[in-house]
Formats: C-alpha cells, structure tokens, sequence
C-alpha cells in the first residue's frame, strides 16, 4: 500500500507546457513532471536558487492523471515592445523587487509569441514520494497544499485554480487505484463528447489490467540550467472512476 495525494486542477485556464521552440509555446494533454514539481515547490515555498532541491524532489515524484474534462485549446497572441520611452526603467516585479529585462529582441523591435491554454478543463492528479521517507515528505507536501507559501498556479502565473487543489490523501495499492476511488466531477459539468472511460496517464511502472499504450515524453527539467531534458516512457489508458450522485 502506498500514500497518496489527490488534486483537482480545475481552472479557468491551465497550460501543461511542452518544449517551447522558437516563439512557440504548446500545450500537452497533461500536466508534466516539471510543471507539478514547481507547482509543489512553489507551496513548499521552493526558489528558483534551490535547484538541488527541486532536482530531488522532481526524482522522486511519481504520479498519475486522469482527464475529467476535456478542455478547448486556446492560442493567445502576445507582444510586447520593452524598447518604448514609456517602459524605460520597468519590469516586472516579483515579491515587491524589480525584475529588469535588459536584454533579448524586446528591447529594439516588438516581440511576437504564440502561448497555448486548455481553457475549461478538469484533471484529477494522484501523486506520492519515493522513497517516502525522504525529506521534504508527503505530509509536508499535504500541508504545504493545504497552506501555500506563495498563491499556485497551474502552468502559467495566469492560470489561478477556481478550486482548492488538494482534494484529500488516500492509501492504494497503486496510483491507477486511486484515480479510479476518487469520484469523477458531477455529471452536470460533463459534455456529450466526452469519452467513457476516462483518458488517463501512468508512469511506465504501474500494474493495470487496463489496455495500454506507451508513449515517449520529454518533461523533465534541469533547474540549475533551466532547461528541458530526459526521456521517460509513459502509459496511456483509461479508468472508469466512482460517479457523484449529486453536486458537490
């Protein structure tokens, strides 16, 4: 048996971030394990200096996703010209302290990029720790939740939930169990389209009775260098969770 944790990402906006190539930035059908290792070290209260710890704390995370509700792919157009006289000397500001941005194309001509949102959708995330008794451990992790050192967001700054993201813990014998105990959002938030059972993600490891397929992801991250890396191999399947008999 294992301990596990349960969030609900349930946003206006979410934005599971791919690799960005160019001025484009994608979105995947899930939140990967760079995002939900920043989205825990931003509760635990985490920088972007204590890299150590966050390459640790990504190592040891393990989880699984189910989709409750697909969301529509937005596309939002963005630009910005920091080379104006009337933006001379701003930035943007993080905990009250200036961030200045001195450098890059911004500076001499407008700056045009292509960001991608899930815009309406509901996931259901099981996660635990391994080895559990490793510092920080589940229980920090569930009262960091619970009490977040700084606000959450799920992808982007802009992408605030509409619902607490800790729904509960559980005990299972494997992740796929779990997102199959914790019931499926009320019917009356459902769309036709959508399928029964549900799509989910496991880690390759996972036992399920299931029909797979494997798929190759790149969603790690490198925090000291800031950059995407690794390659692990993913199970994609289906799970047919409890049902709410009535709204929450």
């Amino acid at each position: 048996m294992i301990d596990v944790l349960l969030l609900r990402f349930d946003a206006p906006l979410m934005s599971f971030g791919g690799v960005v190539v160019d001025n484009r930035g994608p979105v995947r059908e899930f939140p990967g394990l760079a995002m939900l290792t920043g989205l825990l070290g931003n509760a635990l209260g985490f920088e972007h200096r204590d890299a150590h710890q966050l390459n640790k704390l990504q190592q040891r995370l393990k989880y699984a996703v189910r989709c409750d509700r697909r969301g529509v792919k937005l596309t939002d157009f963005q630009t910005v010209d920091l080379g104006q006289p009337s933006l001379a000397g701003t930035g943007w500001t993080t905990r009250g302290r200036l961030e200045e941005r001195g450098g890059g194309p911004a500076r001499e001509k407008t700056h045009i990029r292509l960001r991608d949102y899930w815009a309406d959708a509901v996931y259901t995330v099981a996660l635990t720790l391994v080895p559990p008794e490793v510092a920080p451990g589940l229980d920090a992790v569930q009262r960091a939740l619970q009490e977040p050192a700084r606000p959450l967001f799920i992808g982007r700054k802009a992408c605030l939930p509409s619902v607490p993201i800790l729904l509960g813990r559980v005990r299972t014998v494997t992740l796929h169990e779990a997102l199959e105990v914790q019931p499926r959002i009320h019917r009356s938030r459902w769309r036709e389209s959508e399928p029964r059972p549900l799509s989910a993600w496991l880690p390759a490891s996972e036992d399920t009775r299931a029909a797979v397929r494997e798929i190759a992801v790149t969603d790690e991250r490198d925090w000291e260098n800031n950059i995407a890396v690794g390659r692990r191999i993913l199970k994609a399947t289906r799970v047919c969770p409890v049902e709410v008999s009535r709204d929450p």
